[in-house]
């Protein structure tokens, strides 16, 4: 099938092929064409120009886009879809005083919905994930990543999984799987670190791998979590069975886990409101992607990540959403770049780097996602009519999405 788009008012996100990722002063370029045309066919980019040198061209459909944006899709690159409940009596508590870390002390937090996750059925888990997956692919996520992390037991981590492969062979988008155990110790090896990292290890990692059931390992290396040693075991052990590190490091304190990451060649490193100096350094020695979640720090009310340093020093950076109950239950990218402008003080051409180009990259997907260029998958937004780009960050709390190109195909939720 072929489509053509027509009299599109900004083609935006126009990158050669080979570009992988955008770094430092690159991240505020965001190269465009205006008034131009754009053809698919089976699910591909297979050529755009400007409409005063369209060729004569014979597609199945088109459609107009006078006054419209078009632009790659959002890649999600840190989400945790796959949850039963919601978490609002623990908002009301942090309203009321309670820190992120009194919470968990107090049984909640990733162990209250680890223990709903036990009970729910694996059909349940889907539906729930499959709605919420519908609802961010209408506002313009077009590739996701998801990862386990309530299951803390090796059937309900594996069942989670199951759910995350279920979605990926449904799914309209591109799906990751990450496998995150080691996202807090459950109760009973609360006295007994080392038995659940051995559960993890020698139980887990083997059935997880067998299945072929996740792409990477992820770990919460954070004090009262995963230690700096605990970490290095764990993706070590991640490394020899095919899956690769992803971290989430420096949410709470100065942990080591920015280190940690580059050292065991993690994709990305994810969080990231602790950063100073010395973490800098560590990024600019490695290919490690800093995924930034500010909307997270949103949620919680915690100071937000120093972008504006790490993009000056001349790194990437993406933005991911963290889309999870307890401290992030929003999937909405958009909001995320009004975030990024206001808060971390980061260009609108770079917030859109941010959750495309470089969203792809964290995902190891930039041959493919994140870009308009010739031999990309066509997974791409078009705006309601709008100006410029700055609009979409500029006028938040409103779908800037119109229709979702997915596969080469205008998709019906």
């Amino acid at each position: 099938m072929q489509l053509l788009l027509t009299n599109i008012h900004l083609l935006a996100g126009i990158l050669p092929a080979e570009t992988a990722r955008l770094c430092g002063k690159e991240m505020d370029s965001l190269s465009t064409l205006s008034n131009a045309w754009m053809l698919f066919r089976d699910g591909i980019i297979v050529d755009f120009g400007t409409m005063e040198n369209i060729p004569e061209i014979q597609a199945d459909e088109t459609l107009d886009c006078a006054g419209k944006i078009v632009l790659p899709a959002w890649v999600d690159s840190h989400t945790h879809l796959v949850f039963p409940d919601t978490r609002e009596g623990e908002f009301e508590g942090r309203i009321r005083g309670l820190s992120y870390e009194e919470i968990a002390r107090r049984g909640g937090g990733i162990l209250a919905t680890a223990a709903k996750t036990k009970d729910a059925s694996e059909d349940f888990l889907f539906e729930k994930a499959w709605q919420r997956l519908e609802q961010v692919i209408a506002q313009g996520t077009g590739a996701i990543e998801i990862k386990t992390g309530y299951g803390l037991t090796p059937e309900t981590e594996l069942k989670m999984l199951r759910v995350i492969r279920r979605i990926r062979e449904k799914a309209p988008i591109p799906v990751r799987s990450t496998f995150l155990a080691a996202h807090a110790y459950p109760p009973q090896f609360r006295e007994n670190h080392e038995g659940y990292i051995r559960q993890i290890i020698d139980e887990m990692l083997p059935r997880v791998a067998g299945e072929g059931l996740a792409d990477y390992m992820d770990v919460f290396c954070e004090k009262g979590f995963f230690s700096i040693e605990d970490t290095d075991r764990l993706l070590e052990a991640g490394w020899k069975h095919g899956l690769k590190p992803k971290i989430h490091a420096n949410q709470l304190h100065h942990s080591g886990g920015v280190e940690a990451g580059v050292r065991n060649k993690a994709i990305s490193v994810d969080h990231l409101e602790c950063v100073g100096e010395a973490e800098i350094a560590a990024l600019q020695n490695g290919a490690t992607m800093p995924v930034l979640l500010p909307a997270a720090a949103f949620f919680l009310g915690m100071h937000y990540q120093p972008a504006r340093a790490i993009i000056d020093a001349g790194l990437p950076v993406c933005l991911a959403s963290d889309y999870n109950p307890g401290s992030c239950p929003s999937g909405n990218m958009n909001f995320l770049l009004t975030l990024a402008c206001t808060q971390l003080k980061m260009t609108p051409n770079e917030a859109i780097n941010s959750v495309t180009i470089n969203g792809a990259a964290a995902l190891e997907w930039e041959t493919e996602l994140g870009s308009i260029a010739k031999d990309k998958k066509a997974n791409l937004i078009i705006t309601r009519p709008m100006r410029n780009v700055a609009l979409i960050p500029y006028d938040f709390g409103n779908n800037p999405v119109e229709t979702m190109i997915l596969e080469g195909k205008a998709w019906k939720r």
